[in-house]
Order: C-alpha cells, then sequence, then structure tokens
C-alpha cells in the first residue's frame, strides 16, 4: 500500500521536513505521498518578505549565521546559491546603548565575551570595577558539575554582573527576547560549557577556538558564503520559503485549518482537522511550536506536559523608510542593541539600508527597530497606533531623526519566541524517547526544541525526515 506521511506546520522547519522527505522517498524508490497541513492561509511561517517602493522589507527573521550549513545545503539544493548575499564590509561596526549613549562594540567580541583586551580596557561600556571583575575569568577554577545552569548564571559566574547586563544580555535580546537568568545554558550555548570545562577560563577557550584554522571555502557557493557572519538572500528570505513550497507543489498542502487531534489507529495515525475532515498518515512530523504539540500529545504520552511548560515571547518590528537626506544620523555600522536596563520599549534598531545594501534604493534609508522581550510584555495590550507613536519618539530621542518617514510597516509576531528553562535538554530527550515507544512514527521538530534559528529550523525538518524514513523502512 501506499504509504502517507503528514508534516504538520508549514514553516521553514516543515516545508524543510517535506522537501527532504520527498527527495529521500524519491531516491528510495519508496512509494509514498506527503500532506502539509498549515492551520494559518499561507506557507512559510514567521518568514514574510515585503517589497514596496523598491525596499525590501524582512517582516519576520532578516539572516542566518553563515557557519550553521543547513542552510547552506538546502540553498544549493534548491538552486538559489547565487543569490546569496553577506553583509555591507562597510558596516561592521555595531553599538550598545549605555546611559544614554551610543558606545561602539569592542572589537573581539564573541557573544559579549572577550577576547582582546585592549579594547575591553578602553570601552566605557564596563566600569574599571567591572573590567577587573571579567578578567577573574582567566583565574577562576571550572565548574565539575555536570547539571545544567542558566545562560546568565554561567557568564556572572565567569564574567560578573556588569558584563552580563551590558554586553550579553543585549546581544542575545535579538536571539531569544528572553531573559538570561532563566534560558538554559545546554540548550543555547552548550559550547561556553565545553570551553570551561577544556581550558578552564572562557575567555581562553574563546582564543583557542579562533586559532583553528578558518574553514575551507565550500564548493559551489559565492564568496559571501564564507566572507560573511550573516547571510540572507537577495530579493528576501522568502525566496527560500517560496522555492520550497513549489518544489512540493505535486504533494498535498491543506491550509487555514488547525489539527485539533491526533490519536493512533493500530499501526497509522489519525489527524482531526479543525473542518472535521480526519486524514490518515504512517508517519507524522510534528513542526509545531511547543504548545500547539502540547495539546495533539496531551492524550499520548505522559512527558507531554513539559512542552506548555516552554514559555513563548511576543514580540514585533517596524520598518521605517525616509529619504536619506532627511537623516542626519551617520548610520556608520549595522545598528545598536539596547539593554533592558535602559528603560526603553526599542530593544535593538537595525540600519538596515546600511547592513544590508540590497535592501532599500540608494537615496533611501531603512531602519527597523524591534520590540519585546521576555517580561515586557505590556506593548501587546496597546493600540498599534499607540506603539507606533511610541517607537517614533524613541527613535526621535535616541537618533535626531525628525523627519516623517515614507510609510512604516509594523508586523506583529505573537507567541513567537520560545524560552527555554533549565533542564530543557534532558526533558526534550525524555519526551522524545517516551514518543518512540508509544507512539513510533510521530516526530518533534522546530524551533521549541533544538535551536531558534532558520539553519537550526531547518536542521531538525531534515533530522526529522530522516527518522521517519528510517521508521517507514522497518514498518516495510
Amino acid at each position: 500500500m501506499r504509504k502517507t506521511i503528514a508534516v504538520v506546520g508549514g514553516g521553514i522547519t516543515g516545508l524543510s521536513a517535506a522537501y527532504y522527505a520527498r527527495k529521500w522517498l524519491r531516491e528510495r524508490r519508496i512509494d509514498a505521498g506527503i500532506t502539509i497541513l498549515e492551520e494559518t492561509n499561507r506557507l512559510g511561517g514567521k518568514i514574510r518578505t515585503l517589497r514596496r517602493d523598491g525596499f525590501t522589507i524582512e517582516q519576520g527573521p532578516d539572516s542566518f549565521i553563515a557557519r550553521k550549513t543547513a542552510v547552506l545545503e538546502l540553498t544549493k539544493d534548491l538552486g538559489l546559491e547565487h543569490l546569496l548575499v553577506g553583509t555591507n564590509p562597510r558596516a561592521k561596526q555595531n553599538f550598545i546603548l549605555h546611559q544614554g549613549r551610543f558606545h561602539p562594540m569592542p572589537p573581539g567580541l564573541m557573544l559579549g565575551i572577550p577576547t582582546q583586551m585592549w579594547p575591553m580596557v578602553k570601552t566605557g561600556l564596563l566600569s574599571p570595577v567591572g573590567k577587573l571583575r571579567a578578567g577573574l575569568d582567566l583565574l577562576l577554577p571550572a565548574k565539575r558539575d555536570e547539571a545544567d545552569e542558566s545562560l546568565g548564571g554561567f557568564i556572572r559566574r565567569r564574567l560578573g554582573r556588569e558584563v552580563l547586563e551590558n554586553l550579553t544580555e543585549p546581544l542575545l535580546a535579538g536571539i531569544y527576547a528572553g531573559d538570561t537568568a532563566e534560558l538554559s545554558l545546554k540548550a543555547t550555548f552548550p559550547q561556553f560549557r565545553e570551553m570551561e570545562q577544556k581550558h578552564r577560563s572562557l575567555i581562553l577557550g574563546l582564543l583557542a577556538s579562533k586559532k583553528q584554522p578558518a574553514p575551507k571555502p565550500r564548493e559551489g557557493l559565492p564568496e559571501a558564503a564564507y566572507n560573511s557572519v550573516f547571510l540572507t538572500l537577495e530579493g528576501g528570505l522568502t525566496v527560500m520559503t517560496d522555492a520550497l513550497a513549489a518544489a512540493l507543489q505535486e504533494e498535498r498542502v491543506i491550509t487555514g485549518q488547525a489539527v485539533v487531534g491526533l490519536t493512533r489507529q493500530g499501526r497509522r495515525y489519525q489527524l482531526e482537522l479543525s473542518s472535521n475532515e480526519r486524514i490518515e498518515a504512517d508517519a507524522v512530523i510534528l513542526a509545531t511550536p511547543a504548545y500547539a504539540a502540547a495539546r495533539l500529545l496531551q492524550d499520548q504520552i505522559s512527558a507531554a506536559g513539559y512542552l506548555e511548560q516552554i514559555r513563548y515571547v511576543s514580540v514585533a518590528n517596524l520598518a521605517f523608510a525616509y529619504r536619506r537626506k532627511e537623516i542626519q544620523h551617520a548610520l556608520n555600522g549595522s545598528g545598536v542593541l539596547i539593554p533592558r536596563g535602559e528603560g526603553r520599549m526599542i530593544t535593538a534598531i537595525t540600519w538596515t539600508s546600511s547592513k544590508w545594501l540590497h535592501s532599500a534604493p540608494e537615496d533611501r534609508v531603512l531602519l527597523r527597530a524591534y520590540i519585546g522581550r521576555l517580561g515586557d510584555q505590556a506593548w501587546t495590550q496597546l493600540p498599534e497606533e499607540e506603539v507606533r507613536r511610541r517607537v517614533a519618539a524613541e527613535l526621535r530621542e535616541l537618533m535626531g531623526i525628525k523627519a516623517k518617514p515614507l510609510f512604516c510597516e509594523m508586523s506583529s509576531l505573537p507567541a513567537s519566541m520560545p524560552q527555554y528553562p533549565v533542564g530543557h535538554v534532558e526533558r526534550v530527550e525524555a519526551l522524545r524517547a517516551e514518543m518512540q515507544r508509544t507512539i513510533p512514527g510521530v516526530l518533534l521538530c522546530g524551533a521549541g526544541y533544538g535551536g531558534v534559528g532558520i539553519p537550526d529550523c531547518i536542521r531538525q525538518g531534515k533530522e526529522a525526515a530522516e527518522a521517519m524514513l528510517t521508521w517507514l523502512g522497518d514498518e516495510r
């Protein structure tokens, strides 16, 4: 009989899972069809690109880390490698707001951890006491306890409070929009723990990693793929999700309907949709947020209750377009990060047209202001016009922008940023082990489980497709 695979969730994770499942099914000559189920009316999830008046505006994530290869492999598989672009090499400088002033980020920082001493000595982001405390990392012993700890607790233990609050937290706000005091170290930056164990000092560990030979240029990829820390696609990231959707057009795609039930029927599974339609499948890939997966698994798996404990934070970004001649600020970098202690609604400002040269016409400026983080969700209760007014007022105060924007596009991403609590890695492993025993052929993947960035989501979708094929092979 022809096999059926259901992929629940049409974001980048689900599309990647479906794409690789289809690719490998054909290569292995397994007769199977794929059904993609997406609750909203569009595929692509948080990846959304708006093209307006010559501007390319990302309404969700704007880039990905070049060193994580899963996204580069997918880009090449889709034939999009010629569209890869890196950041403007003339806009490498970043700033951090401290006591109301823009301070250049010291060179040599890796997620707020210094690897060059002289720039740290000169920076105004740390007091003399804070600089001395950071230097103690070179002397402190390594923690030998293997138990997980919070990312914030780890940085504070190694480098002190000022490094945590003035450097690390603002840098991580754009990745997790969370509170480092609650985020799991193992789930976010396990390499930090490994460095401490191997080199005793976090600074020494990072210095050792910098001495590793540079990776060789990837065959068939443009120069940007190995000369820039961050990459995007000319034309916007929806070029990737559109290409995935096009590659899957022969499969069944159902949008605008939620999956409201999942039950096991012998060796197969039945999915109930909000329209009351029922779909049977031999394997199910759940590429959904943790809270959505919890509702589907709560009657099947005792460990599913943990998924409800993973909190999600709402964030938004506001894109402002201006005439270049009306902006007095030099825009000599990629943007500014704003620590929690500054008491601002905005968490960061990207000088998008400086960072990505393809994003705006030559005589125009595009800025993106970000809002929302754990513990600061009051904005979600405000009318959109009030949010726009407050953000514009802060741009005026911080950057001296008095000009009226050509337009402002606000993009809200409700419940979009998962917060991995301490112990997350072990809890997810236990959950997946129980699923393998109780409901084999049902797989979890996505930002809520093993990494929030685009490359992490693609990797998880690919791994889920591979595990699903192993399951179908065993069933045969």
